[in-house]
């Protein structure tokens, strides 16, 4: 029996009803409109904004130069940094992109439909694509990759936590006949239990499509891809080189125009931004992968333009519950995870440890920006009654290692959330690692800050972070009450409905004391002026096909 097509979802009910009872914001409207299957521009027509304006056209040729941290690289699927996706985002393209007004647009797909009950997904290919090789980009290939995505069994494949519903637990790979293929340009996908996001979480960084022959290992040196540039050569810590690829007709240009640049040139001058200042002075670079702290007014004075986005990018603070240390764990202790949180005065941290650029945050990893935010009010602070719950634990002689990298605003904020820690009467060791050794083991410190990227829904990082065994839940919290309420919360499309849900979820991350996260960050990135379509996006995103150069 053949199944049905799923329908496209009814946006103009739900979601025009919540736009206009002041529920959603712009962006809010905009990324669950277009992610349920709505063009863009029959999005903005919708909600009755105006149609953004076109992208400016640059002249062809020239090298772009990008400081940004160049790291190394594995299997796309257990990418843990944006960077490793900037670096490859020339010739590994996504099934969808998402743009910085929080709209999805369709990349290697065309579109697609979602049933009523986000349980169908149909895929439809953009015809005419060819991989780099040579090969025509079909269906198969997209089924390959969302199964290797299902593969739960692979270390450090965070997909599989994006895929659940596509997934058999009895065997931690993709169920029989979740994944089909009717014809050539189509995918169709049956989920076991709603999801809402997965749209949105094909677009997010490690969801890079690779060749059918790809078998892990870096991506650099198999070199396969359906974008327009190709790998150079690859330096880690040094610099990452990718050129336009004369010798492949990119599908693309027909739709987007570009690509603009010969070259792109990552270039890793450290974690220091005075560094990166002298080396814009310099005339060295063209453009920051990221402008921070007091270094803003720094490259505003010598002449570079910033652009500046609102997002849900934040910094987490956790003790790690499971982690096996000698004597005591006090992370495994919900009054002294409780007494963390309530030592530390958010605003502070805001203001110390980012210039106040961004909003204060209340400890539960669900930003204004989602959809279906509950408000909660501000998260409790009271030193006293911290202080209080460490010495009723008899552990207010534990000295706690507090560890960040060693960068600018990550360092700062983890001086003031000791600092705050220390006023209440609790001990405190500061250890700042430089950035390649952090990177390499950042689940596995027992007491840290970690940064996290912005995700257009509000069930994507709690999914990613805080579900049982995921593989990226740094803080080793397990919680069934949670579990069950994250799997009702990511299959409800009404945002009312999701809204109360996310209400329990995000008040069980306070009671339990799981994390301490200050602040949202307004992000910024300056460019020397000549540079178009380079402006910041909220998920640290470089969409390398559109940027070139001013005539």
């Amino acid at each position: 029996m053949t199944r049905p097509a799923p329908r496209r979802h009814p946006v103009t009910t739900d979601l025009v009803r919540d736009l206009r009872a002041g529920r959603l914001g712009r962006r809010e409207f905009l990324s669950r409109a277009t992610a349920l299957g709505l063009g863009a521009a029959a999005a903005h027509l919708l909600g009755g904004f105006a149609l953004p304006a076109r992208a400016a056209t640059p002249v062809r040729g020239g090298t772009l130069r990008i400081q940004q941290s160049v790291k190394a690289l594995r299997d796309p699927r257990t990418y843990d940094w944006s960077e490793m996706a900037n670096q490859t985002r020339g010739f590994l393209e996504y099934l969808v992109e998402y743009h910085r007004d929080g709209t999805f647009h369709g990349m290697l797909l065309e579109g697609w439909e979602i049933s009523k009950d986000a349980t169908r997904y149909r895929l439809r290919l953009r015809p005419g694509v060819r991989w780099n090789n040579g090969d025509a980009f079909t269906a198969a290939d997209v089924a390959h990759n969302i199964t290797r995505w299902c593969d739960s069994t692979a270390p450090g494949n965070s997909m599989a936590t994006r895929c659940v519903g596509l997934i058999d637990p009895a065997t931690g790979h993709a169920r029989a006949g979740a994944i089909t293929t009717p014809d050539p340009l189509t995918v169709d996908l049956a989920l076991a239990t709603p999801d809402i996001a997965l749209i949105a979480n094909f677009s997010d960084y490690p969801a890079a499509i690779t060749h059918p022959s790809y078998e892990g290992g870096d991506p650099f040196a198999h070199g396969i891809g359906t974008g327009p540039f190709r790998p150079l050569s690859l330096t880690v810590g040094e610099s990452c080189i990718l050129e336009r690829n004369t010798a492949h007709d990119w599908w693309g240009s027909a739709v987007y125009g570009g690509p603009w640049l010969d070259r792109v040139e990552f270039i890793d001058l450290g974690t220091n931004p005075s560094t990166w200042l002298a080396a814009a002075e310099a005339g060295r670079i063209d453009l920051l992968y990221e402008s921070v702290g007091t270094f803003i007014p720094a490259m505003d004075a010598i002449g570079w333009q910033a652009t500046e986005t609102p997002s849900a990018a934040t910094i987490v603070f956790r003790g790690t519950q499971t982690d096996r240390m000698v004597g005591t764990n006090p992370y495994a202790r919900r009054g002294v995870r409780r007494a963390l949180a309530m030592a530390i005065d958010n605003a502070i941290c805001l203001e110390l440890g980012h210039d106040g650029r961004g909003s204060v945050a209340e400890n539960d990893h669900v930003s204004p920006l989602h959809p279906a935010h509950a408000d909660l009010g501000p998260a409790p602070y009271d030193p006293a009654e911290a202080r209080r719950l460490v010495t009723e634990a008899g552990l207010l002689g534990f000295r706690h290692e507090l560890v960040t990298v060693d960068d600018e605003w990550q360092r700062n904020t983890g001086d003031a959330v000791a600092a705050q820690l220390r006023d209440a009467g609790l001990r405190v060791q500061r250890r700042i690692v430089p950035g390649a050794s952090f990177w390499t083991n950042w689940r596995a410190y027992p007491f840290s800050g970690t940064q996290w990227n912005h995700r257009p829904l509000d069930v994507q990082a709690l999914n990613l972070a805080y579900r049982s065994g995921a593989a990226w839940n740094e803080t080793g919290f397990s919680h069934a009450e949670f579990d069950t309420l994250l799997d009702e919360a990511s299959g409800l499309i009404d945002t009312d409905a999701r809204r109360a849900v996310m209400a329990r979820l995000q008040a069980i991350l306070r009671e339990e004391g799981v994390i301490v996260q200050p602040y949202w960050r307004a992000l910024f990135t300056h460019h020397n002026g000549r540079v178009l379509n380079a402006e910041k996006h909220p998920a640290h995103e470089i969409h390398l096909h559109r940027i070139g150069f001013a005539p």
